[in-house]
This record gives structure tokens, sequence and C-alpha cells, in this order.
């Protein structure tokens, strides 16, 4: 179960959207901006596989309790928290290499939250994007019983986002993450029923779906570990046009909070009739601001100003 009802949620921001700035000054523009924690992307250090990834603000390799201690004082010195570690490969990639390296990996970032003293790390369960959900299953137990075993022993929980990763014909038809819908989320928690294994809740995911982004709220309130602020507009005109048929970025556009379907307000209102307290996290896939670093600290800053009102006033 999340944090008691009493405490207020953080208010902070996914670091992903600033891949040019190291780790403290990522800290230091959120005490800037007024948020309260981040969510520390923790990609191997290499090249980028798609927008939006490979980004290293803190190198899991090896990590070492001097590292934590350095990680720490940073945090300190710039009064900000670290609400999870995150990365977001496909686990269940038909490569086997790929799948492997993707698996090591998420046990270092698992190692290393434990170092730092963390209890969340955020990632994706993958898929094979070819095959039916059914035909998924197999390999994604086979995967994932062992990695939530690992996650148990080291006293962490793992946060799946909900997204679907399919956006574009390199997706086609399936996705490349099985954990999208709430039918499936009760057969994996089901199949896997650990108080380790849960959700990093991304309602926008539910708008691109046509679905309620509220309605699974208070089923799956235990089950909520984490949560990404984001927003989607519905291109209707392009639907129109192309039919939903069509790959999802021909007819819709990640937004920020405010600037999308979204009604945060009732949203939120919802949000706060369950039992989640934990952080609320901004995530910027939104190049509506500029592609450069000033207008993603914009849309991240402008973000900030308009779901804080809904916080109290420490967030």
């Amino acid at each position: 179960m999340a944090e008691h009802p009493g405490v207020s949620m953080k208010l902070g921001f996914v670091s992903a959207i600033l891949p040019e700035l190291n780790l403290d000054q990522v800290l230091a523009f959120a005490a800037a901006e007024g948020f309260s924690c981040v969510e520390v992307m923790c990609w191997p250090v290499g090249k980028a596989e798609r927008k939006f990834a490979g980004v290293t603000h803190i190198d899991v390799e090896g990590f070492t309790k001097a590292r934590a201690e350095e990680v720490h004082a940073l945090c300190a010195q710039n009064g900000v928290s670290l609400s999870a570690l995150g990365y977001y490969p496909n686990p269940l990639d038909p490569d086997p290499a790929v799948s492997k390296a993707a698996v090591n990996q998420i046990k270092q970032v698992i190692r290393a939250a434990q170092i730092l003293g963390l209890k969340h790390v955020n990632t994706f369960v993958g898929r094979d994007w070819t095959r039916s959900v059914d035909d998924n299953w197999p390999r994604f137990l086979k995967i994932w019983k062992p990695l939530i075993a690992f996650a148990e022993d080291h006293d962490i929980r793992v946060g799946i986002e909900n997204c679907p990763m399919s956006f574009t014909r390199d997706e086609w038809p399936g996705g490349k993450n099985l954990m999208t819908t709430p039918v499936i989320w009760r057969r994996a928690f089901s199949d896997i029923p650990s108080k380790h294994f849960g959700l990093n809740y991304d309602p926008s995911h539910f708008v691109l779906q046509h679905m309620d982004p509220a309605s699974p709220l208070k089923e799956f309130q235990d089950k909520i570990f984490h949560f990404h602020a984001k927003d989607v507009k519905i291109r209707r005109d392009r639907i129109h046009e192309v039919g939903v048929f069509a790959h999802p970025l021909e007819w819709h556009q990640p937004r920020i909070p405010g600037f999308g379907e979204m009604d945060w307000g009732r949203f939120l209102s919802a949000l706060m009739e369950t039992t989640y307290r934990g952080p609320v996290c901004i995530e910027v896939e939104d190049d509506t601001f500029g592609k450069a670093l000033a207008g993603r600290q914009a849309a991240l800053r402008v973000a900030g100003n308009v779901l804080r009102p809904y916080f109290g006033a420490d967030v």
C-alpha cells in the first residue's frame, strides 16, 4: 500500500527530457523551479536506441556505496529527493541478446536503488510485438517471475508503466509492452502475486486507447507505486483521414499536462480518493515548446505551474 493518506503527494519530473545536463544540474533545476523530486534515468551508457531513451543521469554499472553517498549529498545540497530510478527497455524482445542485456540492466538498476536506500524502480515488462498477448505470456512469466523475486530480495518495488509502445511501424502490430490495460494487469498480478510488482501509472496512455484514465484507479490503488503526469492531444481531423488503425503517431500528439485531452481537476480528484500519496512526476515528450534545452525546461516549468495548484504547499 502507498503512503498514509494524510501525507501530501510530491510533484516532480522525469529526468529523460534533460539529457545534456548532469545529475547535479538536473537537481539544481528542479530546486530552482520548486519541484520536490526527480525520477532519474539509468540507461546503460552509450547510444540511444530510440527517442527519450539512452539517458544516463546515474550510471548503475558497478554502483557503490561511495557513489550513493555522492548522490545523497547532491540531493541534500539541492533539497530534492529521488522518487525512483527509471529504465524502460524491452526485456521480451525476440532477439535473445537484446532481452538478456535489458534484464541484466534492470537487475543493476534494482541493486543501485537498494544501495541508495530507495524503494522504487520503474520500467516496462516488454513484449514481442509480432505475437499475441497469449503467445507472449509463457516468456513473460519465465523472465519476470525471477526478476520480481530478485526485486523482493533487494526490497525494491518494480512499477511497470502502462505505455503500449505502439506508435510507429517498427512497433506494429502489438507494441513493445504487455501491461497496457486492466484485463492484462489482473492476469499479470494473479500469476505473479507479489507486493513488489505493481504499476508506474500514466493516465495519458488510457486516453490514447480511448479509455477513461480514472476508471482503474480504485481497483488497482494498492498496485500504484509511482505516477507519471503526461497528456495527449487526439487529432480527430487526422482520424477522419487515416482511421484509428493507422499508426498512432499519425493521429495523436504527446502534450504536457494542461495542453491535451485530460481533465486534470477531475482526474486528480479521483486519484485523491485512493490510497496513493506517492510522487507525481511530469514526463515531457512534447516538443511544441521547442527542441532546445530552454524550450524543454520551459515545458517542465509550465506543466509544473498547471499541476501545482492541485497539490499542497509542500510539493
